[in-house]
């Protein structure tokens, strides 16, 4: 045999070697590839379900939020309209007329006067309070109408200013006016 046919015959071998690397090398590239691409695929559907739920958390917090929101509002204006009741109560009692405020403070002097010493009253009162009662007139009070009595020593003090009836009356049925007025 020639050494031209030995080289032939290592070329013949070098290029079946070759071919062979080649040949493993090009399924191991695939076989990469194809790795790569089912990772991708499952990166790609984490962050697609990642931000689905991002999404949906974001969704449900604002939903969460414009019914707070819508909540905040219909107290406000439920408050409003129990503050403008409570205002027109107010203008009610300032407006009371004398007779009937006349009657109201008889009422209460007589059932407050036993034991007490002294009372208050508005100064466009004073005159009605006077006559109504033997108790020794204190001096005025700032308040819508009504009276305040004492006895001798101070220790006991009566508050009937309808400025404070009306404020406890209130509080006392605020649950009621509400479910009244809007159910």
């Amino acid at each position: 045999m020639g050494l031209d046919a030995i080289v032939e015959e290592i070329k013949a071998k070098g290029r079946a070697e070759a071919d062979k690397i080649e040949e493993e090398t090009s399924l191991e590239i695939s076989k990469i590839i194809a790795d790569a691409e089912a990772a991708s695929a499952r990166l790609k559907t984490a962050k697609e379900d990642a931000v689905g739920k991002e999404i949906e958390r974001m969704r449900q917090q604002e939903l969460s939020s414009a019914n707070l929101e819508a909540k905040k509002a219909k107290l406000n204006a439920r408050k409003e309209i129990l503050d403008e009741v409570y205002e027109n109560a107010k203008e009610s009692v300032k407006k009371l007329p004398a007779e009937k405020n006349q009657k109201l403070l008889k009422s209460i002097i007589e059932k407050n006067e036993n034991n007490n010493a002294k009372i208050y009253s508005k100064a466009k009162d004073k005159p009605v309070v006077k006559k109504l009662t033997k108790l020794e007139y204190a001096g005025e009070i700032d308040c819508m109408g009504g009276v305040v009595i004492e006895n001798a020593d101070g220790t006991e003090v009566l508050d009937f200013k309808y400025d404070t009836i009306l404020k406890n009356v209130s509080e006392q049925t605020l649950k009621q006016v509400s479910d009244i007025l809007f159910g």
